[in-house]
């Protein structure tokens, strides 16, 4: 792959005379007039590759990124260390341009890579089968939320507050265009609150969906909501951190149905907001009702281990209305990252950084409370984030940080306008003792 490739004029004549048109414009044609925008786009004239570069390198040092400042941010999108195997893993041509596999004879190693993902994630949330990844966590929230009510043919969904905002936000907006409801249980001491939750289920309710660790954090015991939904005949829903996988309980011996997440943390850059990828994996019995591909292993007439995309006809070979879902892109290269990631890690790599992140963000939270300025929001058990309350409004807090080179915390206000004066701090296996000490004697000196 080139980063530039210039065109002369002699080139596009050239193009377009070999497809018999004479000129861009033609191949607009279909576009009505009255949406054209007529005039020139309010970009730079043609330049060359050295003027190009320059100019890039220019706008990318605008970006203030995890590699300028020391980050406590987490809130959903987590700065994690990433072994350099990763990156030179994902940039070999065969993976970094492979398109999807349909012609299963010449892409058995994209196939390959696509089912020891599969088998990785059901291996990590204790599941029976994987798809081969969604766009995101919002997305695989979506899915289970569609797949639950296929299975149970109910038209209703609850969602736990304590589950991420924006997973909620994109939950509610698929929902609305299948004319499923969504209700939401509400909070007690940051976890969901039973007593409410007992009142709220009914023979509509398809499933729930709750998270582990949630949104604040804290570590939730899902042993009641396991009873509550299953005596129901409905489906539990599990959102789960991959990393706290490494020392957590899995989704599969919580008793749930369906797990789902956020792969970013498995050898994913923050990539200022994306591309991530969503996982999602079931039980056997749900298989021909799980969205997106499915890639099994088989063999070849001469008897050697071969690939293919199995199960077929739940997905986009049979008509649309008939189809699991609509998805049609998975995030291969992601999950091809978040595979290399969980290889080289390992299953005690990976219980090592979970045990960092739970030892340094405990640490951290000492620390910051021995100042006398903050106080604990929830006085609950907790993986990575925690939060913080005190006098001071979130913003300042924020840009006191920025100041001394810290990307500080999430400010809870924004979503929840209970928790007024607090945050949400992260802190994983890249931050050093140095670094939370600094963290701690900035907060300290908050006026």
């Amino acid at each position: 792959m080139y980063p530039y490739i210039p065109n002369t004029p002699e080139d596009e004549k050239i193009m377009l005379d070999s497809i018999g048109l004479s000129s861009v414009d033609d191949l607009f044609d279909d576009v009505p007039e009255e949406v054209k925008l007529k005039r020139r786009l309010n970009i730079n004239s043609p330049m060359s590759e050295m003027e190009v570069l320059n100019r890039l390198k220019a706008l990318s040092k605008k970006n203030i990124s995890t590699e300028d400042m020391v980050c406590f941010l987490g809130a959903g999108a987590y700065d994690h260390y990433i072994p350099s195997v990763v990156k030179y893993v994902i940039s070999k041509p065969e993976f970094y341009t492979a398109y999807t596999p349909y012609q299963a004879e010449i892409s058995q190693g994209t196939l390959q890579s696509v089912f020891e993902y599969q088998s990785m994630i059901c291996s990590l949330t204790g599941m029976d089968a994987a798809n081969a990844s969604m766009y995101d966590v919002g997305t695989a929230a979506q899915e289970a939320g569609f797949m639950a009510c296929e299975i149970t043919r109910r038209k209703s969904v609850v969602v736990s507050k304590s589950v991420h905002p924006e997973v909620r936000k994109v939950l509610k907006t698929y929902m609305k265009f299948r004319q499923i409801e969504v209700v939401e249980a509400d909070l007690k001491d940051g976890v969901t609150d039973i007593e409410k939750l007992q009142k709220i289920i009914n023979e509509n309710t398809a499933g729930i969906i709750v998270q582990n660790p949630n949104f604040f954090g804290i570590i939730e015991d899902f042993s009641e909501i396991e009873n509550i939904i299953h005596r129901n005949k409905g489906l539990m829903i599990m959102s789960v951190d991959p990393i706290s996988l490494g020392i957590l309980k899995t989704p599969g011996e919580w008793g749930a149905d369906i797990a789902i997440g956020d792969g970013q943390s498995l050898g994913n850059s923050l990539n200022f907001g994306g591309p991530y990828l969503g996982f999602m994996a079931t039980k056997s019995k749900f298989m021909r009702k799980l969205p997106g591909r499915i890639v099994g292993q088989t063999e070849d007439k001469d008897g050697k281990r071969a690939f293919v995309l199995t199960l077929q006809a739940r997905e986009q070979h049979i008509r649309r209305e008939k189809a699991s879902s609509n998805i049609c892109s998975n995030e291969q290269l992601n999950a091809l990252a978040a595979t290399v990631y969980m290889t080289a890690m390992g299953k005690e790599g990976l219980r090592e950084v979970a045990l960092q992140c739970i030892s340094k963000s405990h640490y951290a939270l000492k620390k910051i409370i021995d100042t006398g300025k903050f106080q604990l929001l929830f006085d609950k058990p907790f993986f990575m984030e925690f939060c913080l309350k005190s006098k001071y409004d979130g913003t300042k807090i924020n840009e006191e940080l920025l100041k001394k080179n810290i990307i500080g915390g999430y400010e809870l206000e924004r979503e929840y306008p209970e928790y007024k004066n607090s945050v949400l701090l992260c802190v994983t296996e890249k931050r050093t003792k140095d670094e939370i000490d600094i963290l701690a004697d900035a907060l300290e000196g908050i006026k």
